[in-house]
């Protein structure tokens, strides 16, 4: 935890101690019958190599997040095979520039 008492990880915009809209969000998961799950920063991280290499797609660490939850979804058998899922990625890698780079220097080589 840092000094603010959120936990340290690479999508910043996912870190966020006191969410103004979380009882909000929170009723709107149960209404809709939605689900919310976690993502890890190395999970975040590969995505977001992935959809570098794969897709010239230089996300934020949130959007390479979105990438990782629709998979575990799909694994889990929340999301059918026949749905159409569109993945948001609102930011880009450049705000994240620092740690993506770190998170690169100290990757495996895939």
């Amino acid at each position: 935890m840092d000094r603010r008492g959120a936990a340290p990880h690479g999508g910043g915009g996912l870190r966020v101690p006191g969410p103004l809209g979380d009882l909000m969000i929170l009723s709107m998961l149960r209404q809709t019958k939605g689900t919310a799950l976690t993502v890890t920063d190395e999970e975040m991280l590969h995505a977001g190599r992935e959809l570098a290499s794969l897709e010239g797609i230089f996300a934020a660490p949130e959007g390479a997040a979105t990438v990782i939850a629709a998979r575990k979804l799909a694994a889990s058998g929340w999301i059918q095979p026949q749905e159409t899922v569109v993945l948001f990625n609102t930011g880009t890698g450049y705000k994240y520039a620092e740690a993506w780079q770190r998170a690169l220097q100290s990757a495996p080589v895939e």
